[in-house]
């Protein structure tokens, strides 16, 4: 082996002690800060998925939090009559009271809402699950303009940006399948769905 090839290949000491390459990878120690940050937004993670999947729960049961037995969905009721058509305020309050009560209006909530609170609860298609809440969220922060409590800023703008987060960090690693969700074949082919 001539010298080039070996310095090409391994690594040479100032002693010409020849020094195989490293197979494998070198895993890093986790810090205690990272440990707890993991868990903290796997924490909200579970705690936002827990939000939608509840307001879908509520609305298709009438479970008597937010939606009276009569109103559920599984009676008959609306999951998009009473707000849009009686709470939305601001410029697009007459576009969101056009479809209140619309048959394809409460699926698509309905759908978005146990999609959205599944994913995130699972850990899993995390960034399709932040897109769809994220959308959700703002839809609904553009219903109630401007904010009761505030010039532009409510909860649903800080739920959108939670999720963004929340995908971003690959939070549904921990607590999660976020894992075992990345090895499905389609999700290595799409990483969208990671």
């Amino acid at each position: 082996m001539t010298t080039i090839e070996r310095t090409a290949n391994h690594r040479v000491t100032t002693d010409n002690a020849v020094i195989p390459p490293v197979t494998g990878t070198i895993r890093q120690a986790e810090t205690t800060g990272r440990k707890a940050t993991r868990y903290a937004l796997a924490g909200l993670r579970l705690a936002l998925g827990w939000i939608f999947l509840w307001a879908f729960l509520d609305k298709l049961f009438g479970l008597g939090h937010g939606t009276a037995a009569e109103q559920a969905w599984i009676n008959g009721g609306s999951p998009t009559r009473g707000f849009l058509g009686n709470a939305v305020a601001g410029p697009f309050a007459d576009f969101y009271r056009g479809f209140a009560g619309a048959a394809w209006a409460d699926w698509l909530f309905m759908i978005g809402l146990a999609a959205v609170g599944t994913a995130l609860i699972l850990g899993v298609g995390m960034r399709v699950a932040a897109a769809a809440g994220g959308l959700m969220m703002a839809l609904m922060w553009t219903a109630v303009l401007p904010p009761a409590n505030n010039p532009f800023m409510d909860d649903h703008l800080i739920y959108a940006g939670v999720l963004l987060v929340l995908a971003l960090t690959a939070a549904g690693d921990t607590l999660g399948l976020g894992r075992l969700w990345a090895r499905v074949p389609i999700v290595k082919r799409l990483p969208f769905l990671r």
